[in-house]
């Protein structure tokens, strides 16, 4: 029989006992509860003292339990498969970082994270205006058009490389000057990996939880400017995965 530990979602402000429910980490319907240590509490489910394999149905039940805390408290987000071998380890961690924590709680209250992702909607046309901007590129073209197509065309593969190298160049470009557009209502911001050759901007931005009708009026603003040549999405209030992401050593 394995032994069993305690699972550390995040950490939360207060010490009175509370419970969100059997929607424990592992399918096995374990209860999300509370660990307090004076004015500060970790929550935790029971769980097997194993590692758990870092996949979407694991890694969306541990940001699924953090998203619902969050919808009564702050939360400090905790790193995936964090698990204590025992409450009263985690109560010792718990004193152990006390001022850290009580500090950070205080930093973040009633502060949440905005995702948001920007499209390029016409790619044709954005190569072209890679074609338009550079001679190079223009000329190379010229000349990958006249030669055969094969994959190892030395003309083709050198005109994919100074394409590539032109379209980063292009979302840089585009993506700073977007960003000083937020810069009055948000607090921070986090770039993250753009996917795919259409995304331009890949953000999460920390905000006060008051300015969170301004930002939505900040998006519709941006949306309408930019309408013919950008999509915007964007996901939240979600927790602060980008801005806190603690490291518990148990």
């Amino acid at each position: 029989m394995n032994q069993e530990g305690k699972y550390l979602y995040c950490i939360i402000a207060g010490n009175e006992y509370r419970g969100f429910g059997p929607i424990g980490i592992g399918g096995r319907g374990d209860m999300v509860s509370t660990i307090g240590y004076q004015d500060i509490s970790a929550v935790i489910s029971s769980t097997p003292m194993d590692q758990y394999v870092i996949n979407q149905e694991n890694m969306m039940s541990h940001e699924q339990v953090i998203e619902t805390v969050m919808k009564d408290f702050t939360v400090l987000p905790v790193r995936f498969c964090t698990v204590a071998s025992s409450a009263e380890e985690l109560r010792t961690m718990l004193r152990r970082r006390y001022s850290e924590l009580k500090g950070l709680l205080k930093d973040m209250d009633n502060k949440f994270e905005m995702g948001l992702k920007a499209v390029w909607k016409n790619m044709h046309q954005i190569y072209q205006e890679i074609v338009d901007d550079s001679p190079a590129i223009r000329e190379l073209k010229q000349k990958a058009d006249a030669s055969p197509e094969t994959p190892a065309n030395p003309i083709q593969l050198e005109l994919g490389r100074a394409v590539k190298e032109a379209l980063d160049r292009k979302k840089e470009k585009e993506s700073a000057q977007m960003i000083p557009f937020f810069k009055k209502i948000v607090l921070d911001v986090k770039l993250n990996r753009l996917i795919g050759d259409n995304m331009v901007l890949n953000a999460a931005f920390l905000i006060d939880r008051s300015r969170e009708k301004s930002f939505d009026l900040m998006i519709d603003d941006l949306q309408k400017k930019l309408d013919d040549r950008v999509l915007f999405k964007y996901v939240g209030p979600a927790p602060l995965f980008h801005f806190v992401n603690l490291v518990m050593k148990l």
